[in-house]
């Protein structure tokens, strides 16, 4: 099957490409995603179409077999160790590929099974308690736009304060760099944003 998350670029020479780079240094960002309990900017192989990335990470080919009894609804299988998103559609027709921003440290990562509970256009970013609490000069509310950190769209998750949701800053991918949420490249949310329901399953290893 053709992965269609990059034009022209089938999913295993986009698994053997990002294999053969070196993952960067975390950086720490914010977004909305933080983990009120223990709750990189990648580089294909580039074609004249496919921009030039960095932060690359090793993908791992994982099967959805292994994780879920069923595709109902479809089905995001978030790989923490590989920062890499994958998406199943319902009737298997469709296989998506991420990469993404993962939690920056352990005690912000929260692993198991969730689903989306809603999805925003345009979301409006708030700081969880703990965020400013842990750095009191963050604003209180970004609205829509350039400078809001969950990007154009949003899949909110049945766990508080979780999102998975597009970035203004793309060296955020790739990277353990987000407050708990998992981000993706804006162009990769508006994507995924329309094959997502309300009950996609998720889960995060």
């Amino acid at each position: 099957m053709r992965d269609r998350t990059h034009p022209g670029l089938s999913r295993r020479a986009f698994i053997g490409a990002a294999a053969t780079a070196v993952t960067a240094t975390a950086l720490p960002a914010f977004g909305q995603g933080d983990a009120m309990t223990n709750s990189t900017q990648m580089e294909p192989a580039v074609t004249d179409q496919s921009p030039v990335r960095h932060n690359i990470s090793s993908f791992r080919d994982l099967n959805w077999q292994d994780y879920f009894t069923d595709t109902r609804n479809g089905v995001i299988l978030v790989d923490i160790t590989s920062r890499a998103l994958h998406f199943w559609s319902e009737d298997l027709s469709v296989y998506k590929l991420y990469p993404c921003s993962v939690p920056m440290s352990p005690d912000l990562t929260r692993k198991g099974r969730t689903r989306v509970v809603e999805k925003v256009k345009n979301p409006t970013w708030r700081p969880t308690p703990a965020m400013k609490k842990r750095n009191p000069a963050w604003p209180d509310v970004i609205g829509p736009g350039p400078e809001n950190p969950l990007g154009p769209r949003a899949l909110y998750l049945s766990w508080q304060y979780y999102r998975i949701h597009g970035t203004q800053d793309t060296r955020k991918i790739g990277r353990a760099s987000s407050n708990g949420c998992i981000g993706l490249y804006n162009e990769d949310i508006l994507v995924l944003f329309n094959l997502a329901k309300v009950g996609t399953q998720v889960l995060l290893i």
